[in-house]
């Protein structure tokens, strides 16, 4: 990415950090309280929301001069040049809403050159008032207030800019009808398998759009870290095998408008919230894939990045208020201490540099603080759930943005969508810190949370360990089983995401030495557990990396995914003997899984791993004696062969019980000895 100049302003540092006060504080303002939903269908669009609805200058004709700046939403149509001179209306956001949302209100931000010296006014429009109007600090920001009653019609608002009560602009802005049923859509949860794409990386379904004017990076597919061309035509095309393998829902890093020179393949930059980057496709064509994934049972997470923008986000150019970023007397990066918000002796400027910090010169530090921005964000979130119909969402570098926010955010989201599931990134190796952040968990300086998920690092760093470490007292797969144990801090557990690698980390196959039974045990255990289980793409086919962090490596092209490619993970074709091997081990498991209730909703029991076994059994609620049918996991990690006796086990087995092996459907009557080969992970039904 290309550095500009860092922005130095008259500095005031924040208040320090409280997280109830100004959670208080935040739910009081007009701002926080103007923070509606999402949803419908809608005409097509041409690529990009940013664009109004509709705009028409008085006396200008209907000439559609200004249509180069508005790319988007056609939901109603293209802008006409801006409303006399000096005027411009060049963004409207949200795009467009909708009418029987939780809350009446919505704040709709207009922006262009001169805009914020008009007086707006709404023509009558039953059910919906202009509330008011506030401005920023640039000439250039006008955010309206509207009231939407909770009977108002879906219909056309007709919106009027005037300069000393001469009209010079009307805009049309669209209010849909939601879809039926979408308050209460479905989410994700421990029923579900999550597979994880880096889009860019995936497949290229359109060549057409790896060049478009205006984006400043193109394809080149022989460099790690620049883009390879991936694209939504890709991702669909490739849908069907992802349902095939078992997974039910679809986690793609972020897809929103990336428009830097460099490293705008993975998408955590953004440089327009509400526009699809067109080198992925349209809007339209990311609802078409949503529609389709969903035909085949395969669900939506939407990635969104609350911390941080781009620095060739339009809003760098001309921020609306001082105050809409963090900025300081020099640049002052984050630390990453993410442990200093808990910390009961952190200094006060330790907490402020982490959350205020900037990740890097090229990624500036969102103030969530400002109200004006806290309902924006709120807004974007919400309209992309409605407008694509999303099941679910991630949220990149979860603790980094404002805490008070983050509770308010996540708490009007839920109101919207009561089942939605939202994870967190929190990157903490210990369960207190993850913990902190679940909803329902009581901390220590009462701080309330509404995130009802998180990346759970902590099991996955230990999951590792188990595997790779020697056994001993405190390491190996003990190391394993006490991580395991320490689900008596979350509120949630079964809620948490576990991964068995993600677009951050290297491949676990790589991680494992290439060892084909270690790596199955890991898939094994994960689909086993308490947890949500979430698999990257390329795994079922043992790609590699480096051991070590290398992210233009881990976010290697999935094999058939370009013309040309001499290997196909759909087809088959090129696949050595162990990638067949893995990938119908893994499409076998996941299927077997999906409809497994007690993997979904059963109790867990788990034993203290000794001689190079860990055990573990997966019951029917409340049913600790093992009466009803069970689930037994039995990880061996040593090369040979375990005599298991099972009379240690007698809460939940004993001899006499009938035993089917899942993965190769062998059935037999269990004796006092189970006899559990070398480097495997033993998966039984027992009745």
């Amino acid at each position: 990415m290309k550095r500009r100049p860092f922005l130095l302003a008259a500095f005031s540092a924040p208040p320090a950090l409280s997280a109830l006060s100004a959670l208080s504080a935040a739910l009081a303002s007009h701002a926080m309280t103007n923070t509606s939903s999402a949803a419908s269908a809608h005409p097509a669009d041409t690529g990009g929301t940013s664009a109004p609805s509709s705009s028409s200058v008085v006396g200008a004709g209907d000439t559609n001069g200004a249509a180069d700046a508005f790319t988007g939403d056609p939901a109603s149509g293209n802008a006409t040049p801006g409303p006399g001179p000096g005027l411009s209306l060049d963004h409207v956001e949200p795009p467009h809403w909708w009418v029987g949302m939780a809350r009446r209100e919505l704040q709709v931000l207009l922006h262009g050159a001169g805009i914020a010296a008009l007086d707006a006014a709404l023509l009558p429009t039953p059910g919906v008032t202009l509330r008011g109007v506030q401005r920023g600090d640039s000439p250039n920001y006008l955010f309206l207030n509207l009231d939407i009653a909770p009977d108002a019609p879906a219909c056309e608002l007709t919106l009027q800019l005037r300069r000393d009560h001469e009209l010079v602009l009307t805009h049309r802005y669209a209010l849909h009808a939601r879809r039926p049923g979408s308050r209460d859509r479905k989410s994700f949860g421990p029923a579900d398998a999550i597979y994880l794409v880096v889009p860019d990386r995936f497949a290229n379904g359109d060549p057409g759009n790896d060049q478009v004017p205006g984006m400043t990076e193109g394809v080149d597919r022989s460099h790690p870290d620049t883009r390879h061309g991936g694209d939504l035509a890709g991702l669909r095309r490739h849908l069907p095998y992802i349902a095939d393998m078992g997974f039910t829902m679809v986690w793609p890093t972020p897809l929103v408008e990336n428009n830097s020179p460099r490293y705008s393949y993975h998408g955590y930059a953004a440089t327009d919230f509400y526009r699809i980057d067109p080198r992925f496709g349209s809007n339209d064509d990311f609802r078409a894939v949503v529609k389709q994934a969903a035909s085949l049972g395969l669900g939506f997470i939407h990635d969104i990045v609350l911390n941080h923008i781009g620095s060739e986000h339009w809003w760098m150019k001309d921020l609306p208020t001082q105050d809409w970023i963090h900025q300081w007397p020099v640049y002052t990066e984050t630390h990453h201490a993410r442990i200093s918000l808990q910390d009961p002796y952190a200094a006060p400027s330790d907490r402020q540099r982490f959350s205020d910090g900037w990740f890097t010169r090229t990624m500036p530090d969102l103030n969530q603080r400002q109200p004006l921005l806290a309902t924006y964000l709120t807004q974007m979130t919400l309209w992309w759930i409605e407008d694509a119909d999303l099941a679910g969402l991630r949220t990149d570098t979860y603790s980094y943005s404002d805490p008070a926010f983050l509770t308010a955010w996540s708490a009007r989201l839920r109101e919207e969508y009561p089942q939605l599931n939202i994870v967190g990134e929190e990157w903490s190796p210990h369960p207190a810190v993850v913990a902190y952040w679940q909803a329902g968990k009581r901390n220590h300086d009462g701080y309330v949370s509404s995130l009802p998920s998180l990346m759970d690092f902590p099991l996955y760093g230990a999951l590792l360990a188990g595997l790779m470490e020697t056994d001993t007292h405190d390491g190996g797969l003990m190391r394993l089983y006490e991580t395991l144990a320490h689900d008596f801090v979350y509120p949630r557990p079964d809620q948490l995401v576990l991964f068995e690698g993600n677009h951050d980390t290297p491949r676990l196959f790589s991680l494992l030495h290439e060892d084909l039974a270690l790596t199955r045990m890991a898939w094994t255990w994960l689909a086993f557990i308490r947890r949500i289980p979430q698999f990257l793409y390329g795994t079922e086919v043992l790609l590699t990396s480096p051991r070590h962090r290398d992210d233009g490596a881990v976010r290697a092209d999935f094999p058939g995914g370009w013309p040309g490619d001499r290997v196909n993970a759909v087809t088959g074709e090129g696949l050595t003997e162990a990638q067949r091997q893995a990938q119908a081990f893994l499409k076998r498991l996941l299927n077997w899984r999906k409809q497994e209730a007690l993997v979904h909703e059963g109790g867990l029991m788990q034993y203290a791993p000794l001689e190079g076994t860990h055990v573990l059994f997966r019951h029917a609620p409340g049913d600790t004696t093992g009466r009803q049918r069970r689930l037994m996991l039995v990880l061996n990690k040593r090369p040979e062969a375990q005599p298991l006796a099972l009379d240690r086990f007698h809460d939940m087995v004993r001899p006499g019980d009938q035993a089917m092996e899942v993965m190769s459907g062998r059935r037999y009557t269990l004796g006092p000895v189970l006899e559990v080969p070398g480097k495997t992970a033993l998966l039984l039904e027992l009745s």
